[in-house]
């Protein structure tokens, strides 16, 4: 008899014989029973091992075994209301593959505690169905790009640009030149539009940002796309299309993970394009009919954000940022103090999920702003000729996996939306 997922042996009848192997979850015993829950990646069933019903040698290693020692199971199903998924399973045949030693994490332990045992906590029900989550959001994320034409390229993460700014960047000597490790793969997809006209990435961005917000993390997965005869209002277009589908098809197939995790299906079948759509100037005006004290270039913190979306049920745009507020590389609009761009505001207070914008083709433009940041222009004649040989209206948007999964997934911190988060003075495990 093969072994089968325990998802699947839920789903057998009265009296069906099943084999699956896991981890014992939870344990307790009561007389000639003992009563092991067993999980694996696709969920957890209850075992009934009764003295008799196995030899003695299986019913003492039963006994002995202590929580997360890994099993194998073979048995009956029984039909019983009160047991996890309606069902249990009567065990016939009970091996022990490897005894655990006592598990350190028991209930109510701390923050840091977990953290420092984040190699053991991932085995929580919680995060394992974070991780589900997650891995179905980049399928579905890799679908919509698919359908949309869009070719997945792999830039390098290792640059002599700093793109964001050189406040926030990890430096260091790559053989005896200065270099970054990539805040965006921008730069890098702005030169292959040339050729492939739409492409898109997924790779580790670092921002050397000390905050300690529920919503920071030290690295983070940046998908990021760009794409050749594109402006910013069909840029904004092409994100909520492509959230709206993640949602949508998370909605379709992710039920019990989203329904573990707090969200309910319908929340996210209503994310629906259009997006409604708001200037910088008018969401100032907004944050300060709501007592708010915010100037003009002013960036939004956590409660600002939280403060534009609280009526809304599906994400925002925040278009038209100060220029003095936004990096070198976004186009000037015609009103010569804003540029052309967008952030995309999560509903429910979980904040910037997308940072986009139409790319600046002036190289004369882009040179004036980079030395008033004090960059290096030599290190950027590369990008500049991008611009010198046949460049074309382009634009593009990144975001912050880990983000997305925050707000879908109802999370309390973004560290849960990652298996090894790296935060502020933390890079262990």
């Amino acid at each position: 008899m093969e072994f089968e997922k325990i998802e699947n042996a839920l789903k057998k009848g009265e009296g069906e014989e099943v084999r699956i192997r896991g981890w014992i979850y939870r344990k307790r015993r009561t007389g000639k029973l003992i009563f092991a829950v067993i999980r694996d990646s696709s969920g957890i069933i209850q075992t009934v091992v009764e003295k008799g019903k196995v030899s003695e040698e299986e019913f003492n290693d039963a006994k002995k075994a202590l929580i997360e020692s890994s099993v194998e199971v073979e048995g009956i199903i029984h039909e019983d209301e009160r047991a996890p998924g309606g069902r249990e399973l009567h065990v016939t045949k009970f091996r022990v593959v490897s005894f655990a030693e006592d598990f350190p994490i028991t209930e109510h332990q701390s923050v840091e505690f977990l953290l420092d045992n984040r190699h053991l906590w991932l085995r929580s029900r919680k995060l394992t169905e974070v991780m589900k989550l997650k891995s179905e959001i980049l399928r579905f994320i890799r679908e919509w790009f698919h359908e949309n034409d869009f070719y997945e390229v792999t830039p390098s993460v290792i640059t002599m640009n700093a793109a964001e700014g050189g406040a926030t960047v990890f430096s260091f000597d790559y053989f005896g030149q200065p270099a970054y490790l990539s805040q965006t793969a921008q730069m890098y997809l702005e030169a292959m539009i040339f050729s492939l006209e739409r492409v898109w990435s997924l790779t580790p961005s670092f921002r050397a940002e000390k905050s300690r917000t529920r919503r920071h993390l030290i690295e983070y997965w940046h998908l990021e796309a760009e794409e050749a005869w594109v402006d910013n209002k069909k840029n904004m277009d092409l994100q909520e299309e492509m959230i709206s589908h993640v949602c949508r098809r998370v909605a379709e197939e992710c039920k019990p993970q989203i329904e573990f995790l707090g969200r309910k299906a319908e929340e996210l079948k209503a994310i629906e394009p259009p997006f409604p759509r708001i200037k910088y100037e008018r969401a100032l005006e907004i944050l300060r009919e709501k007592g708010f004290e915010i100037e003009w270039g002013d960036d939004f913190g956590v409660p600002h954000e939280r403060a534009l979306v609280e009526e809304e049920e599906k994400p925002i745009f925040v278009t038209n940022f100060p220029v003095e507020a936004k990096a070198f590389y976004m186009k000037i609009a015609p009103d010569g103090k804003t540029v052309e761009c967008a952030d995309m505001l999560a509903p429910e207070g979980y904040g910037e999920i997308i940072g986009g914008s139409e790319r600046e083709e002036s190289i004369e433009s882009m040179i004036e702003r980079l030395k008033k940041d004090g960059a290096n222009i030599e290190n950027y004649e590369w990008y500049f000729d991008l611009r010198r040989y046949g460049s074309v209206p382009h634009s593009g948007f990144g975001l912050g996996v880990e983000r997305l999964v925050y707000w879908i997934a109802k999370l309390d911190h973004i560290r849960d939306a990652t298996p090894f988060p790296r935060l502020l003075r933390r890079a262990y495990p």
